[in-house]
């Protein structure tokens, strides 16, 4: 994070992440007094607060939209997945189709996983067993709590 502007986690008042936010919508809510520094950067401060690198809420917020799965996207699967290719474990860059799109595969959770170039290009146009490569991990659909939590 850079010291001027940047993401800062929020966490609810149960100390569950939620999410980040803007670090101005962060400095927003410390002087609302709708949330506390949770972990501060540096000694440095803004007005009266901590500068936050963490903030949380005050009062508990019941986020039972968070546990409906996530919505599909490329930055979805890499944290779902780790960054970590789902073939050799290494770190992932790109996205592989275990039904490859030419072939009718469609861009969903359950048919994407994380891939470094290298594995990627190896697989090519075929099914993992096509090419005899078998995955470490198994895809399923995240809910957005579990992306919210991975780092």
């Amino acid at each position: 994070m850079t010291t001027t502007m940047g993401a800062v986690t929020l966490y609810n008042a149960s100390f569950e992440p939620l999410g980040r936010v803007s670090f101005k919508h962060a400095v927003r809510m410390l002087f609302r007094e709708v949330a506390v520094v949770h972990e501060q950067q540096g000694d440095k401060m803004i007005g009266p607060h901590p500068w936050p690198k963490a903030v949380r809420l005050v009062r508990y917020i019941a986020m039972h939209w968070m546990y409906r799965p996530a919505g599909y996207s490329r930055e979805g699967v890499l944290k779902r997945d780790q960054h970590r290719c789902a073939y050799c474990g290494g770190h992932a860059r790109t996205i592989d189709h275990l039904l490859p799109q030419s072939r009718g595969g469609r861009w969903t959770w359950m048919n994407t996983v994380a891939a470094c170039g290298r594995c990627n290009g190896r697989k090519g146009n075929r099914t993992p067993e096509e090419a005899h490569m078998s995955l470490r991990v198994q895809p399923f659909v995240p809910t957005r709590a579990q992306l919210a939590a991975i780092a």
